[in-house]
């Protein structure tokens, strides 16, 4: 039964994919397939319920930090901030570079912040808007700021997943990152040069020049509009967090927007609520957007997500499927069955968090170095993940950065994690991590 539901559910996901219709219909469909399996096996529907609530209520912080990406994205748009940068930057940005750069870039802030969340509100959304006026596609710079955006998450020192990693596997958090850092050198230098290949790929930029000039003419440009984004980076290397950094951002742009621009109080607020909007077409696609509203689609996506995990662990819908793993174990190598494990808990539980908790509960039996365990969760469940659409760690990225749904195909960094692991799982097979 277990598996006919999860099998279902799998089909589902990948039929609406396919034809591109809403996943939000997918995980509807999905919500009440699970909703289902928890009434057949004897619970009442008001314990169902509570099962999906606790889930919601699991990841409840996610909301706020959605409700301050959305006001600052909208606020730097409308104080000016990311239109003052690309003037600024595209006189020494060249297109060759700009995939290159807009990986480091978004890889160093995210490993200042340690959240992919806020690197893709910050930088994602400055890199994505000047790539557009470079003539770079969204669909390219979009991967690389997916990439870039969890490099940090997996190791930076203030992340939460490494953490979270630490934590599970009872190992130190500091070991874990040297140790990351040294796997990843390889993944890290290949989707280097990738990104620096496509770049001298793209065709050449047309009329640059034109656009720059009429953002003099839309914005009061003055060196104060870079205190949002800087005070970001400022407070980030005193580890103030991320919400509080968040917020005293969101105050600066509100300040510059009403004493720079001269909009009003109540203009901004109502660009806080529904975002930032220009008439003219040559611009909108570039500046428009951010505000809350523009949170509400992948606000839905952690809820319904979210709700799975409540109802998995309160049913124990995924409890036949460590045996599997453990038979799987045996037949294929260990590293290749928690590649399945973090692809499989990936797809199913469309959450960053969960992926991560569940894949070790299904790998941590046939892996007796901890260490060893704490890198593969790191280079499996962390960074699969954000490859998968329907997942929150993909959608929201995207999402916040305006990057079509299909750029998830150019994080390479992403996919070369794991493959790399497979590759030197090959010639060293379950050896422990020694100290250097």
């Amino acid at each position: 039964m277990e598996n006919l539901i999860l099998g279902a559910f799998c089909l589902i996901l990948f039929l609406f994919i396919l034809t591109g219709l809403p996943l939000l219909g997918a995980l509807t469909i999905g919500f009440c397939l699970f909703f289902g399996y928890g009434l057949h096996k004897g619970f009442s529907f008001r314990q169902v319920l509570s099962m999906a609530w606790q889930g919601v209520l699991s990841v409840k912080t996610i909301f706020l930090v959605f409700l301050l990406i959305g006001m600052l994205t909208a606020l730097w748009r409308a104080a000016g901030t990311i239109g003052y940068i690309i003037a600024l930057a595209v006189q020494f940005i060249r297109p060759s570079v700009f995939l290159l750069l807009t990986f480091w870039l978004n890889c160093a802030v995210s490993f200042l912040l340690g959240t992919s969340f806020g690197t893709a509100a910050t930088m994602g959304v400055i890199t994505l808007s000047l790539g557009e006026t470079l003539g770079v596609p969204g669909l390219y710079s979009g991967g690389a700021i997916l990439a870039g955006a969890y490099f940090g998450d997996r190791m930076s020192p203030v992340s939460t997943s490494a953490l979270l990693v630490s934590v599970l596997t009872e190992t130190d958090i500091y070991r874990n990152i040297a140790h990351m850092a040294r796997f990843a050198l390889v993944p890290f230098i290949v989707s280097s040069a990738f990104y620096l290949a496509l770049g001298f790929a793209l065709p050449g930029v047309g009329k640059m020049g034109d656009m720059i000039s009429g953002l003099y003419d839309l914005y009061n440009f003055t060196p104060w509009l870079v205190l949002p984004a800087v005070s970001i980076l400022v407070l980030s290397f005193f580890r103030v967090s991320v919400k509080k950094n968040m917020v005293v951002s969101i105050l600066c742009a509100f300040a510059l927007s009403h004493f720079v621009q001269g909009w009003s109080v109540w203009h901004l607020l109502k660009i806080m609520v529904t975002g930032y909007r220009l008439s003219d077409p040559q611009y909108a696609g570039m500046l428009s957007g951010g505000g809350i509203v523009s949170m509400l689609r992948v606000a839905s996506i952690v809820c319904l997500s979210a709700s799975f995990g409540g109802i998995f662990k309160g049913t124990g819908l995924l409890d036949g499927i460590k045996s599997l793993f453990q038979n799987l174990e045996k037949k294929v190598g260990t590293y290749l069955s928690i590649i399945l494990a973090a692809l499989f808990t990936g797809m199913v539980s469309c959450n960053q968090t969960l992926s991560i908790v569940l894949t070790h509960q299904l790998c941590a039996p046939f892996v007796t170095d901890r260490e060893k365990l704490a890198l593969d969760l790191e280079n499996t469940a962390v960074v699969i993940s954000p490859l998968i659409p329907w997942s929150i760690a993909c959608a929201t990225i995207l999402d916040t950065t305006g990057a079509p749904h299909e750029a998830v195909v150019l994080a390479v960094y992403l996919v070369l994690l794991p493959v790399w692991g497979l590759v030197q799982s090959r010639k060293i097979s379950h050896q422990p991590i020694t100290n250097h």
